[in-house]
């Protein structure tokens, strides 16, 4: 399944990977020679670390070579005003409630503290195709929740 990307976080991605590739697994692979060195490796714990690290190292490798592999970016300024779409920024509005502006956004960029929001989300699977003024429904926690759309950028 592609991966919606931003190019910044396509961009982001490719900078981490050349990192963890070509900088990364070299002292990864250093510690673990080192820890080698120490000898017994039943308890050695220098050993054990090191070979955690080059898990974790070569997971992330595999993770974001699989996330760029099938990434489809988006462009902000190329989508619709008229409906939701990724990238679209958006201000919802609770029956009872004050107005939330949220950015849709690929769920590998996802960050509810700075305003985005999944597309697989709840909400912003709610969001996707609606447009101005359109009324909808999201199963929270504490139940359903009525919005209106207010407004679209």
């Amino acid at each position: 399944m592609s991966e919606y990307l931003t190019q910044e976080k396509y961009d982001e991605f490719k900078s981490e990977l050349d990192h963890l590739k070509h900088v990364r697994r070299k002292e990864v692979a250093e510690a673990l020679e080192y820890a080698k060195s120490l000898g017994d490796l039943s308890e050695n714990a220098e050993y054990h670390e090191a070979r955690d690290n080059q898990a974790n190292v070569e997971d992330r490798i595999a993770r974001l070579e699989a996330i760029l592999k099938d990434a489809s970016i988006v462009s902000s300024s190329k989508h619709s005003t008229d409906a939701v779409s990724i990238g679209s920024v958006v201000t919802v509005q609770k029956e009872d409630g004050k107005p939330a502006t949220f950015t849709i956004v690929g769920s590998e960029e996802a960050d509810s503290a700075a305003g985005k929001i999944s597309i697989k989300s709840p909400m912003g699977a709610a969001l996707l195709g609606r447009r101005k003024k359109d009324s909808f429904s999201v199963n929270t926690p504490m139940g359903m929740v009525k919005y209106t759309l207010v407004d679209i950028k």
